[in-house]
């Protein structure tokens, strides 16, 4: 308990380096024509009869659409489209302090790494983006592409990100968002109005070249949504890359849930720790991802 607790172990460099050895191993084992990606996804790790946990908040899970009572863990993955190896991770209070049940209550050195975990905890998760991807590639991780779910597929953040590494995600349909159209600002559903559908029952129905906030350009695709009589927007900074491939890409991100889904029902990443202390729950849940 003693060890687990402890704020001076760099978890988050010893799952790192260990993660390096991993992906060198399986990239030699991968042919190079297919991509290597990096996945960034959150989950929430819910604690629901916690009364006392440091840092314990009211975080919203946008996947069931409610509020809960825990921490959301934001997570940078590799893939190449047959296994997922977990990078880096943060685990994520809340930035409103009128929604933690408790805040960071044991004494540390303000230069330790689990003080450096507590402030990371209540900063914005869009803020930490950048410096994740940034400590990842440093390292010498080797990706193709960064995917993202829509709930990050903002202009703001993928405009931040795309210097780094070319973007894949899903974009939003909401009336507060305009993309550059046509010399115009117009909205995904303005857009797709504007252009020439393809007939009969093709999965990429048209697709679009945009330009984002900060003048960055990219390629909105229009695909069939299989669930229903609709469709979706999936966008790529990569200009050069085909439709198909846009779409075939952004396919491998479904691995991160698959990975969330197991972590918790079979390694215990949110039962599998019944500690307090901030660190150690740091500790579980590196753990947790080195077992996986």
């Amino acid at each position: 308990y003693d060890f687990l607790a402890s704020s001076r172990f760099s978890w988050r460099r010893f799952l790192l380096q260990l993660a390096l050895q991993a992906t060198a191993m399986l990239d030699a084992l991968t042919h190079e024509n297919r991509e290597t990606v990096l996945i960034l996804d959150d989950t929430t790790i819910e604690r629901p009869r916690a009364k006392k946990v440091e840092l314990l908040a009211r975080v919203f899970d946008h996947c069931e659409g409610r509020f809960l009572k825990g921490f959301r863990m934001l997570t940078l993955a590799w893939s190449d489209g047959a296994s997922l190896i977990p990078l880096d991770f943060a685990l994520l209070s809340s930035t409103d302090p009128c929604n933690r049940y408790q805040n960071a209550t044991k004494v540390v050195d303000r230069r330790s790494c689990g003080a450096m975990r507590r402030r990371e905890a209540t900063m914005k998760s869009t803020s930490l983006l950048v410096p994740m991807l940034r400590r990842v590639l440093a390292a010498g991780t080797k990706a193709r592409y960064l995917l993202m779910d829509s709930w990050f597929g903002l202009p703001a953040i993928i405009s931040a990100l795309c210097p780094l590494l070319p973007v894949i995600c899903m974009v939003k349909r909401t009336p507060k968002i305009l993309y550059g159209f046509g010399g115009k600002r117009l909205t995904l559903d303005g857009i797709y109005r504007e252009l020439k559908k393809r007939r009969g029952r093709a999965k990429v129905l048209a697709s679009a070249v945009i330009t984002l906030n900060g003048g960055q350009s990219a390629r909105l695709v229009f695909v069939r949504d299989r669930r229903k009589k609709d469709w979706l927007a999936l966008l790529s900074t990569d200009l050069s890359l085909p439709e198909a491939d846009v779409v075939r890409i952004y396919g491998k991100r479904w691995d991160i849930e698959v990975f969330f889904r197991t972590a918790k029902q079979f390694l215990g990443l949110e039962k599998g720790c019944q500690a307090r202390d901030f660190d150690s729950l740091i500790a579980h849940a590196t753990i947790v991802l080195m077992r996986s």
